[in-house]
């Protein structure tokens, strides 16, 4: 379920008002720890992390018109998705990250490759995602990115 939202006030506007607070409350989580040079905006119909192009010019590969994405935030159907694309592309981030979440939450974790659903908004881990926000910096994620970019174009 992608908004057609275009700002990201439009996006939060349309959110139910039950889940507002929670919504509200994981985006600041986010973006209070999220380390500098990401930036905030539309991205996928989701509040999106992203490395603007006036830090990385060559864009995200997929469609290099737009900026290189790390975190997206939306809120779907039944549940809220928080897609984050270094633990899809590093390993030791992904193995804390599973290692750590039963210590934050007593719900089970219910993620797929990078995407990760909260289907009780009372038992978000926010300061656990707070936490993983601010795992990577702007420059490990490029690395990072490159890398795996690289080595899978070399296969």
């Amino acid at each position: 379920m992608q908004s057609s939202a275009k700002t990201v006030n439009d996006y939060l506007e349309e959110l139910p008002e039950e889940r507002k607070p929670a919504f509200l409350k994981l985006r600041n989580s986010i973006l209070n720890h999220l380390p500098k040079g990401f930036e905030e905006e539309i991205s996928y119909g989701m509040l999106g992390y992203v490395v603007p192009h006036s830090i990385y010019p060559t864009g995200y590969h997929c469609n290099p018109k737009l900026p290189l994405p790390f975190i997206n935030i939306g809120s779907q159907k039944n549940f809220f998705a928080l897609h984050h694309l270094g633990i899809y592309a590093n390993p030791e981030l992904l193995d804390w990250f599973t290692n750590q979440y039963p210590k934050h939450s007593s719900q089970k974790l219910d993620m797929g490759k990078g995407c990760i659903r909260f289907k009780k908004w009372d038992q978000i881990p926010f300061d656990f995602i707070a936490e993983l926000a601010g795992k990577m910096s702007v420059e490990d994620w490029i690395e990072c990115y490159e890398t795996q970019i690289k080595s899978r174009k070399s296969k």
